[in-house]
């Protein structure tokens, strides 16, 4: 398996990251510890979570996620063969990237985590009310008393995430050395009309979420009455038009080309952008988790990409 530096971070990564968000919502404890405990021995190293996962559960209240990975990480021994991510700024009641905040919650996911460091912690999305100065001084902080390594973001404008990055160099700052942005062949122009070349131009390493629209572009939703086949259906009945039907068709078509799966052509597509490292996608079986490793080794040519560029244009 291939491994690349994300960004210039120092941190190496496979081209997949387990996306943590189901941990204690889709699945529960040992499912999770399975799947995890697959990634590791398929020689995948990235994990993301966040420490508001998964809060929209009923009967949770965030933090679920790094519960059940730190338990893990416990059980199984494995901290040193991961990359470990998390993302601070998205609780409710709380201010979003306040230095204060940002210092009280990194202790919290610590704990969860049951680690002492965190590789890579990211503003989950921008606070405009909060000055960049403020948030990246208490990044920085955290970086020197070694409870970070490097820092990202993740929902932040390209006009935002220019600034911040401006303030790192002139404050002598820590500085963002990844992004996580929504992308996918459903939500392309987000993306790639203005981030796409802040991030090229900064060197950062792109780890997209939604790598497979919640789901719709493994093919399974085609109709309203698929949606009630997960607990993620309603997330998808927006692609179901026309654009979204013309992106499924030339997915099948890829598909049979190379005899391959819709989510595998999908996730491939994602990688065969210069500027992505590695989508983050979930799943919930063994099963699943294979098909998106198959993803990671599938190549597609130049024909087979511009079909899927031109049906999701």
């Amino acid at each position: 398996m291939k491994t690349c530096m994300l960004g210039k971070s120092g941190l190496e990564v496979g081209p997949l990251a387990f996306g943590g968000n189901v941990f204690g919502w889709t699945i529960d404890e040992a499912t999770s510890f399975r799947l995890l405990d697959a990634f590791v021995a398929a020689g995948f190293k990235l994990i993301d979570t966040a420490d508001v996962y998964s809060r929209w559960a009923p009967g949770n209240q965030g933090g679920e996620s790094e519960t059940i990975i730190g338990k893990w990480l416990k059980q199984s021994g494995k901290r040193d063969q991961v990359i470990l991510a998390t993302k601070v700024g998205m609780a409710l009641d709380k201010r979003g990237l306040g230095g204060p905040y940002i210092k009280r919650s990194v202790e919290d996911s610590l704990k969860r985590l049951q680690t002492d460091h965190i590789d890579l912690y990211q503003a989950h999305k921008d606070d405009p009310e909060t000055p960049l100065e403020e948030t990246l001084g208490a990044f920085h902080e955290l970086i020197q008393q070694g409870k970070v390594r490097v820092i990202g973001a993740s929902n932040y404008s390209a006009e935002r995430l220019s600034e911040v990055l401006k303030v790192s160099r002139d404050n002598g700052l820590a500085a963002y050395q990844a992004l996580q942005p929504e992308y996918n062949l459903c939500e392309r122009a987000g993306f790639e009309d203005a981030l796409e070349p802040v991030c090229r131009e900064a060197g950062l390493g792109v780890i997209p979420y939604y790598s497979l629209a919640s789901g719709f572009l493994t093919g399974k939703y085609r109709s309203e009455a698929d949606l009630a086949k997960s607990a993620r259906g309603q997330g998808v009945k927006k692609y179901l038009d026309d654009r979204g039907f013309r992106i499924l068709a030339a997915l099948d078509d890829v598909a049979g080309r190379y005899s391959s799966t819709p989510g595998r052509v999908a996730i491939a597509w994602l990688l065969a952008r210069p500027s992505v490292t590695a989508p983050i996608a979930s799943a919930t079986s063994v099963a699943q988790l294979d098909d998106l490793i198959e993803a990671t080794r599938l190549e597609l040519d130049g024909p087979a990409i511009e079909r899927l560029n031109q049906a999701s244009a």
